[in-house]
């Protein structure tokens, strides 16, 4: 990766709104996507009238790949970067601030500058952080839902909403997680294979309820690593995946993908109602009670899950998939009080 101080400056001017005539640097990975190369980027700079500012930027560096059913994807956060959706946000909701954005066509490749925000993530994120990114999750989407704003019009490189169940039917139709949920072999508890088999036989009956329930903007990789608690605000970052999906469907991601199995319970009692509220205070809300969460998470996890299981290196990794479906199953069997 080169990193030119031209463009190192030019981004750093647009960070300090100051002009920048120098910068040193060095460089750190950061944990980012399996086809994204992020670098932390710090360094002292130096202003034209030698003023000397210490700086932290984050580099992210993605080429053109192919996710199933989603051919865009690869270049959707460049994208959207370029776009006006960063009007749209709040005080408490927000993503980084992108100080340069830049596409290389020849090489199928683009850079983004972005602000490097220094907060909580991961499995460090607390009860009450997990039900402030639910509770502002619900506001932002309510509140875009309720305005129609012309920005997302504009947006023209989104997925679609049928993502869902296209990416679902394609897991379903592989043999290999398919048919050992059904097989003699299958050393999962008769509950847990119930579980999945029941979502497969109802599914159209599923994505009936799920297809009524209001159509929203959807971060669609809202997970614990892409949320950034900093005092009060929630932070996103990678929105490639980003599109139009149903209500729910990022708390089902919020919930369950690389999920707190010792809280699990307790942060979905917690996120879904908080999640409700955050829609209702913009626009009108389906009953709480009528949520199709739990539904959602299994559409979504439940095939992955097998698949982990399935092709699993060691015995923790088999029982961490299998306990995750075991704690989905008490979610099925735990109403949500609104």
């Amino acid at each position: 990766m080169t990193i030119t101080i031209e463009t190192l400056t030019y981004a750093l001017s647009q960070q300090f709104k100051k002009e920048i005539y120098s910068a040193d640097f060095q460089t750190t990975s950061l944990q980012g996507g399996t086809v994204g190369n992020v670098q932390l980027v710090t360094g002292t700079a130096e202003t034209t009238d030698g003023e000397q500012l210490p700086y932290r930027v984050v580099l992210k560096i993605q080429k053109k790949w192919e996710r199933y059913g989603d051919p865009g994807s690869w270049r959707r956060e460049y994208d959207l970067y370029a776009s006006d959706l960063g009007a749209t946000f709040t005080d408490t909701f927000r993503w980084p601030v992108c100080y340069h954005a830049e596409m290389n066509a020849e090489q199928s490749e683009f850079q983004l500058w972005l602000e490097y925000i220094d907060g909580v993530s991961g499995l460090d994120l607390t009860g009450d952080m997990y039900e402030q990114a639910a509770l502002e999750l619900g506001r932002y989407q309510g509140k875009l839902y309720a305005e129609q704003s012309d920005v997302l019009e504009r947006l023209t490189n989104l997925s679609r909403a049928d993502l869902l169940k296209n990416t679902y039917l394609h897991y379903r139709s592989w043999p290999v997680v398919y048919d050992y949920i059904r097989s003699e072999d299958c050393e999962f508890p008769q509950h847990v294979r119930q579980m999945l088999i029941d979502i497969d036989e109802h599914s159209e009956e599923i994505f009936a309820r799920i297809e009524q329930l209001p159509l929203v903007l959807c971060h669609r990789d809202f997970w614990v690593t892409n949320i950034i608690y900093d005092g009060g605000t929630i932070a996103l970052i990678d929105w490639d995946i980003s599109g139009w999906g149903y209500l729910g469907e990022d708390l089902a991601s919020l919930l369950a993908d690389e999920a707190d199995l010792d809280h699990m319970l307790e942060y979905y009692q917690r996120c879904v109602p908080a999640y409700y509220k955050g829609f209702a205070e913009h626009t009108d809300a389906p009953p709480v009670a009528d949520h199709c969460v739990c539904e959602l998470i299994l559409i979504m996890f439940g095939y992955r899950l097998v698949e982990g299981y399935v092709h699993a290196k060691d015995n923790d990794g088999k029982t961490l998939s299998l306990q995750t479906l075991q704690k989905i199953y008490e979610m099925n069997s735990s109403p949500v009080l609104s």
